[in-house]
């Protein structure tokens, strides 16, 4: 029976209640009320309406990708521009960075690293008069020096494709060192001056 069919009565309660006398009267009341008992246990039930499940939030890691703004990549992942595992580093030939002393000296020894690995796209000469591409993107580190974010500031509409390839770069030269004895933010930015062949000079090294 659903919630809201009314009980009926079965047609003994019908003849009680056309008996006379106190025979019919005392038929009728353990009949009414067997039947609002009845009532009462079934309108408890239809007041027991299943509970809403709890609400989940979920918490996302500041160096999971996370999401993109701003041409923002994070990592490890989260932009889909993971970097490059470590057996992928230059073969494993790349040094351990030095703990900088200054921002300025992390950003130089970044440049220096970025340089070294990645020796197949990048050039240290002359900077040519008409660059194909210049992208600047800001980085910023953890304590570890490992990449927490990247942030693109400037977007080469013509060559958007190098993007990635300075991406890729900056992973590739990561860590950059302990950070621990400087102020956060622990972060820098660095201009690509890539050439027709598609490889880039840090400006920082210009």
């Amino acid at each position: 029976m659903s919630c809201i069919d009314k009980p009926k009565f079965n047609s003994a309660s019908t003849d009680a209640r056309g008996a006379s006398g106190g025979q019919g009267r005392s038929l009728v009341r353990p009949l009414m009320a067997s039947a609002g008992f009845g009532l009462i246990v079934l309108m408890a039930g239809c007041s027991d309406s299943p509970r809403a499940p709890a609400s989940v939030t979920t918490v996302t890691s500041a160096n999971t990708p996370a999401s993109t703004d701003a041409q923002q990549s994070s990592t490890p992942a989260g932009s889909g521009s993971q970097g490059p595992t470590t057996a992928q580093k230059s073969g494993g030939s790349l040094a351990p960075p030095k703990p900088p002393r200054s921002h300025d000296e992390l950003r130089l020894q970044a440049a220096h690293r970025l340089v070294e690995a990645n020796p197949q796209q990048s050039y240290t000469g002359k900077v040519p008069d008409i660059l194909l591409a210049i992208p600047v993107l800001e980085v910023t580190l953890n304590r570890d020096g490992s990449i927490k974010r990247i942030v693109v500031l400037r977007k080469p509409h013509a060559e958007p494709g190098t993007i990635q390839l300075a991406i890729d770069a900056l992973h590739r030269a990561a860590p950059y060192g302990d950070l621990s004895r400087l102020p956060s933010p622990w972060k820098f930015t660095e201009t690509f001056l890539f050439n027709d062949e598609r490889r880039f000079k840090p400006r920082t090294l210009d």
